[in-house]
């Protein structure tokens, strides 16, 4: 490996924390706005718990990105703590365990948001999540936005 080589992996390696991303949710319906005021154009409106990636945060308000990739700006006071996914797959499985070959405990479809309550094991791809009927179990994270 030449010089240059190592140094650009080991600046990557260095970078890597910094790509990790930062997501939100709505704690309650929120209008989402072009610019970072109440005057600006608004672009839609959200339902409670929605998933949102939280691009920067100023004076009240965070400039997000949707699932769609859009980038716009929501009052930060609409945000909550609960941290939530959606489910971007036709059907979604929600196994009993975070395993490939676990019993499926129910089905999710698409557009569908669930709370997270925490990893499976390690970071092997799965999330534990609850569906608002209280159903918990575990969802491969390929199947979700807001991760």
């Amino acid at each position: 490996m030449t010089t240059k080589a190592g140094v650009l992996l080991g600046l990557l390696a260095l970078a890597q924390p910094a790509l990790s991303l930062d997501f939100v949710s709505t704690a309650r319906p929120a209008i989402l706005y072009d610019a970072p005021s109440t005057a600006a154009e608004r672009v839609a409106i959200v339902s409670s718990d929605y998933p949102l990636e939280k691009i920067v945060t100023t004076a009240g308000w965070v400039k997000v990105r949707d699932e769609t990739g859009s980038l716009l700006w929501i009052e930060e006071t609409a945000l909550g703590k609960r941290q939530t996914v959606r489910i971007t797959v036709p059907v979604a499985q929600i196994l009993e365990k975070p395993e490939d070959n676990a019993s499926t405990g129910f089905r999710v479809a698409q557009g569908v948001t669930l709370e997270i309550l925490g990893s499976g094991s390690g970071s092997n791809g799965w999330i534990k999540v609850r569906h608002a009927s209280g159903k918990e179990g575990y969802l491969r994270s390929r199947d979700a936005w807001g991760l």
